[in-house]
C-alpha cells in the first residue's frame, strides 16, 4: 500500500481506498486514544474517594497525565525522525500497555503516587501516538480538508469518551454511595482504609483487559500494511533560520490557542464528575458521557459542513463564541432548575441534570471543532519544519495538566462553580487567534 504527498501544503497522490484504509486504522488509534484520556473524568472522583483527597489533590490526575505531553513531546519527535511512524505507534502502544500494568499495584496498594506514575506512563506512550497521527491525517488529503479528516477522527475519539465513563460507571462506581462523604466521615480510620482499598481493587480487572488489548494492539501494529508518510516534505524550499520553528507566528500563536483549547476541554470533561458530586447529582460518574456526547455533536457537524458549509477559520470563530456563552451559562445558570437538558435531553429519555452541569456539557459542542480547526492554521506554510511545529503543538497538550489545577485550587478557595470564570479568557484568547492570530506571517 503506497501513499506519497508532493508537500506538506499540497493534495498527496494516492488512492481513495488506500487513503480510507489508512484512516480506518488511524481511526482505532483515536479510539484508543479517546479511551484511555476520558477514562480521568470518572476516575478523579473515583480515586478522590479511594485516596482521600480535595479537589485540587484530585486533579493531580488530569496534571501527571497531560503534563507527560511537554515532557515527553520532543523526545518523541526524535524517536519518529528515526523510526517513522509505524514504530513509533508500536513503541507507543507498548508503553501505554507499561502503564495500565502499572494500575494493578498501585490499585493493590491505593498509594495515590503510583497511580500518577501509572498515568504519567500511559500519557507518555499516548504522546509517541499524537506527534506521529496528528500531522498524519493532516497530510493525507488537501489541507482544506484537513478539519474534516480530523472531525472524522475525533468522532472515533469522543465516541470512546461517551462510551468509557458509561462502562467505567457500571464497574467501578456501583453502590458508590455507602462511600460518600458521610459515610467516610461516620467510620472509623480502620474502616475507612479497608473500605478505600476494597473500592480501590475494583480497578484491577479493567486494567489488566486494558494492559493486554493494548499489547495485542500492538502486534496487530507491528504486522499491519498501514503506510508510512515522510515526516518531512521531499521538497523543502524554506531557508535554515536561526529562530527555527519560532519564525512562525501562526504556529506559536496556535501552540498557545492549543493550550488554552485543551485546558478548557479538560476542565469541561474531567471537572464535571467532581461538580455533580458537589451538587449531589446521582449518577456523577457518567457525567462526562454528557460532554462527549456533546463533542460527538459537534464533531459530526465538522464532518458535514467542513468545508462545504463552514471554512476551517469561521469554525473556530463559531466554536469560541459558543465558548464565551456557555461558560457564562455555567457561572450564572442555576444549580436547581433542570428545565435546560429537560428540553434538550428529554426526547431521548436522558436523566435531567442541573442547568448549570448541562451547560458545562455544552461545552464539550463548543470545544468539538476548536482541535481540528487549530492544527491545519498552526501548521500552514511550515514546510520542513512541520515535525517539529507538529511537537510543539503536542506539547501545547499540557494545558490539559494546568488549566485543571487552577480551577481545584479556585473551587477549594472558593467555590466550585464561580471557579468556572477561569475559561473565559482561554476562550478570549481563542478567538483571537481565530480571528487575526492565525494569519499573522511574521513577527514585529
Amino acid at each position: 500500500m503506497q501513499l506519497t504527498r508532493q508537500n506538506s501544503d499540497s493534495h498527496p497522490v494516492g488512492a481513495t481506498r488506500d487513503v480510507v484504509t489508512a484512516m480506518l486504522f488511524v481511526g482505532l488509534m483515536f479510539f484508543i486514544l479517546g479511551f484511555v484520556t476520558w477514562l480521568n473524568g470518572s476516575l478523579v472522583p473515583f480515586l478522590k474517594i479511594v485516596c482521600g483527597l480535595n479537589s485540587f489533590q484530585a486533579l493531580w490526575v488530569t496534571f501527571a497525565f497531560y503534563i507527560a505531553y511537554t515532557v515527553m513531546a520532543l523526545p518523541s519527535a526524535a524517536i519518529l525522525k528515526r523510526m517513522a511512524y509505524k514504530k513509533g505507534m508500536t513503541i507507543g502502544l507498548g508503553v501505554m500497555g507499561v502503564g495500565a500494568l502499572l494500575f494493578i499495584p498501585a490499585a493493590q496498594s491505593t498509594h495515590y503516587a503510583l497511580f500518577l506514575a501509572a498515568l504519567f506512563t500511559l500519557a507518555s506512550g499516548m504522546t509517541l501516538m499524537q506527534t506521529a497521527i496528528n500531522p498524519y491525517i493532516v497530510c493525507i488529503g488537501a489541507r482544506e480538508s484537513a478539519a474534516m479528516r480530523i472531525s472524522i477522527m475525533g468522532l472515533f475519539n469522543k465516541g470512546a469518551g461517551v462510551v468509557v465513563p458509561l462502562v467505567f460507571s457500571h464497574l467501578m462506581l456501583d453502590g458508590i454511595g455507602g462511600f460518600s462523604d458521610a459515610a467516610m466521615a461516620a467510620m472509623d480510620a480502620a474502616g475507612r482504609d479497608a473500605a478505600r482499598a476494597t473500592l480501590s481493587q475494583r480497578l484491577v480487572f479493567p486494567y489488566a483487559c486494558m494492559a493486554v488489548a493494548l499489547f495485542a494492539i500492538m502486534v496487530l501494529v507491528h504486522f499491519s500494511r498501514l503506510p508510512d508518510i515522510p515526516a518531512e516534505p521531499e521538497t523543502a524550499d524554506l531557508p535554515v533560520n536561526r529562530a527555527g520553528v519560532l519564525q512562525f507566528p501562526q504556529l506559536v500563536l496556535g501552540v498557545i490557542a492549543l493550550f488554552c483549547y485543551v485546558g478548557v476541554e479538560v476542565i469541561a470533561g474531567d471537572t464535571i464528575g467532581l461538580y455533580g458530586r458537589d451538587l449531589k447529582v446521582a449518577n456523577f460518574g457518567i457525567l462526562t458521557s454528557y460532554t462527549m456526547g456533546c463533542m460527538v455533536l459537534g464533531y459530526l457537524i465538522g464532518v458535514v459542513a467542513i468545508p462545504r458549509y463552514l471554512s476551517q477559520q469561521k469554525a473556530l470563530v463559531c466554536s469560541a463564541i459558543a465558548g464565551l456563552v456557555f461558560t457564562a451559562g455555567v457561572v450564572t445558570s442555576s444549580s436547581s432548575s433542570h428545565g435546560l437538558s429537560h428540553v434538550l435531553l428529554g426526547w431521548a429519555g436522558v436523566p435531567a441534570v442541573p442547568d448549570t452541569v448541562m451547560c458545562l456539557a455544552l461545552l464539550g459542542l463548543a470545544n468539538a471543532l476548536m482541535w481540528p480547526a487549530i492544527w491545519p492554521l498552526a501548521l500552514q506554510g511550515l514546510g520542513k519544519y512541520t515535525a517539529s511545529g507538529s511537537a510543539l503543538l503536542v506539547m501545547a497538550i499540557s494545558g490539559g495538566a494546568v488549566m485543571p489545577m487552577l480551577y481545584g485550587r479556585l473551587a477549594d478557595a472558593g467555590n466550585s462553580q464561580t471557579a468556572y470564570w477561569l475559561m473565559l479568557p482561554c476562550y478570549a484568547l481563542i478567538l483571537f487567534y481565530a480571528v487575526k492570530g492565525h494569519t499573522i506571517r511574521a513577527w514585529r
